[in-house]
This record gives structure tokens, C-alpha cells and sequence, in this order.
């Protein structure tokens, strides 16, 4: 006899999340299943920018300041009712122990979500566990999983990303409180000693001209 739960899942890709640090041999030990694959999953990405105050304006100028990690949202349905097994020790416990910082990294472990191919990796954020079906005895047969993981992304590899400045390429900058020519040379150039070409480029002969709101001209270098 095939249970319907058995045959929901049969024939297709299975979900699944995966521990990719610490590294584990063990396949069965590294991978976590879902029982059922998701109806959907939700990514997430922002970004975070500065408003520059300039008097008189109704929508003041925007100034990019950093990215925000990319969030994954999956509600995952785990089930043991074909078995009458605890769904805890079957499914939520291994879930659970992603919350806890493993002690070779002394950190929650780094996971990949799996559908078909690599979706997303990062780290277990936040686990909500809603328990829908029960034996007699209490015993959990069926959980709602709420998973939230963050984006997680070594230092190393974004550094090798291509540069969001390039000296070779003409653009604008907006001036912020504190900012001075050879600080805004350090940003856009990574060359404090390129102030000579901003001032240039922008007419200045006076560094007092440079008040909070001044869109500058960013010349591209030789």
C-alpha cells in the first residue's frame, strides 16, 4: 500500500538543505531533507542609501552607501504520518541544531539550499515551528517549518568582485558634510593625490567652495 504522503514526493527533485561548512564526508550526515518540496521560496534584496540635506529641496539627492545581504524565506511542510515517527527526531531536530553554533567554527554552520541545483547559501537566520498533526499521545506527526536564512559570502571572494569605481570611467559625486577633495580622490580614484583632477575638472580654486549637496564632476583618469 503507497501512503499519499509517499506518493507526493515521488519523481521529482527533493528539496533539501545542505551543511557546506564545517565540511562533513558523511552525504547523509551533510544533507538535510524536506519531505515535501516548497510551493515557493522568496528572495530578498536592499540596499541602503543616505539622503543629503539640502535646503529649499522637496526630494533631496540620494548617495549610495552600502549593499544589504540577500535573504531566502522558505515555508517547508514536514510530515510522519505514514510512520507514526516522531517528526522531530525525523525532521525538526536536525533543522533546530543549524540554530547552534557548531564548536570547530564557533558559529552556526553555513547551509545551501538545494532544489534541482545550488539555489542560495548562507546561514539558518530564524526557524518558526507550527505543529499541525498529533498521535494520541501528543506525539508530533506533522510540522510547518518557517525557515529565514542570510546571504553569506566570504570576504575574500567579494573582493575579487569588479570594482563599483572605475577611474577610467566619467561620473558625478555628491558632496557630504566633512568631505574634502583629497577624501573624495581616495573614493572614487582609491588615489588621494588625484584632488588636482576633481579641482580641475569642477573649476574649484577654493576648497570652501565645497558645501554639502555639490554634484561634482568625476573626470575619468589618463
Amino acid at each position: 500500500m503507497t501512503f499519499p504522503v509517499v506518493a507526493a514526493g515521488a519523481g521529482v527533485a527533493q528539496a533539501r538543505l545542505e551543511i557546506v561548512r564545517p565540511f562533513i564526508a558523511d552525504e547523509t550526515a551533510r544533507r538535510i531533507p524536506l519531505r515535501f518540496n516548497p510551493s515557493d521560496y522568496k528572495l530578498s534584496k536592499g540596499n541602503t542609501f543616505a539622503e543629503i540635506p539640502i535646503p529649499g529641496l522637496e526630494a533631496p539627492p540620494l548617495q549610495y552607501v552600502r549593499g544589504a545581504s540577500e535573504t531566502l524565506t522558505i515555508e517547508a511542510l514536514v510530515d510522519t504520518s505514514d510512520t507514526a515517527e516522531d517528526v522531530r527526531i525525523k525532521y525538526v531536530d536536525r533543522l533546530r541544531a543549524l540554530m547552534t553554533p557548531d564548536s570547530r567554527e564557533h558559529a552556526p554552520p553555513i547551509v545551501r539550499f538545494v532544489w534541482g541545483r545550488p539555489v542560495f547559501t548562507g546561514v539558518l537566520e530564524k526557524l518558526d515551528i507550527t505543529y499541525q498533526l498529533f498521535r494520541p499521545d501528543g506525539v508530533p506527526l506533522r510540522a510547518k517549518l518557517d525557515c529565514g536564512l542570510k546571504e553569506y559570502r566570504q570576504a575574500a571572494v567579494q573582493a575579487m568582485d569588479p570594482p563599483r569605481s572605475s577611474p577610467t570611467v566619467e561620473k558625478s559625486y555628491t558632496v557630504r558634510r566633512g568631505d574634502t577633495l583629497s577624501s573624495i580622490a581616495a573614493a572614487v580614484y582609491r588615489r588621494p593625490d588625484a584632488w588636482r583632477e576633481l579641482a580641475r575638472a569642477n573649476g574649484i580654486t577654493d576648497p570652501r567652495q565645497l558645501r554639502p549637496g555639490l554634484v561634482l564632476t568625476v573626470p575619468r583618469l589618463p
